[in-house]
């Protein structure tokens, strides 16, 4: 239930946006929600956070916020985001080597569950 009235949210807000968004220079906050398979605490865990905080490398990244989660409301562990200046430089990280390994190497098996939310930013 929480999962839908986030969307409906997220839905709504964009639908606002629409016309910024058209014109591609709306900035856009990729951010996700996550919970690992490595035990709290462990050097598993440590060295999975401390891989991707070196997402923050890639050019196109700006104001990389990575926090644990402190809701009891979800199951989750943790809360990632970061900016991109307009939905070209997101397509460019999305495709960043970097970024396409670290997806394929680590977080598809490191990560039991996630909830990844994109929207845009207001200039």
């Amino acid at each position: 239930m929480n999962r839908i009235l986030v969307l409906i949210f997220i839905l709504l807000f964009a639908l606002q946006q629409d016309n910024k968004a058209q014109t591609g220079n709306v900035r856009i906050c990729h951010s996700v929600v996550f919970k690992l398979r490595h035990a709290p605490g462990s050097s598993a865990e440590k060295d999975f956070l401390e891989a991707l905080l070196k997402l923050a490398k890639i050019p196109e990244v700006e104001n990389l916020h990575l926090a644990n989660e402190i809701s009891r409301k979800n199951n989750y562990d943790f809360f990632l985001s970061m900016e991109f200046a307009n939905q070209g430089a997101y397509d460019r990280y999305n495709n960043h080597p970097d970024h396409v390994a670290f997806v394929q190497q680590r977080w598809l098996k490191e990560v039991e569950d996630f909830l990844e939310i994109d929207f845009p930013l207001e200039n």
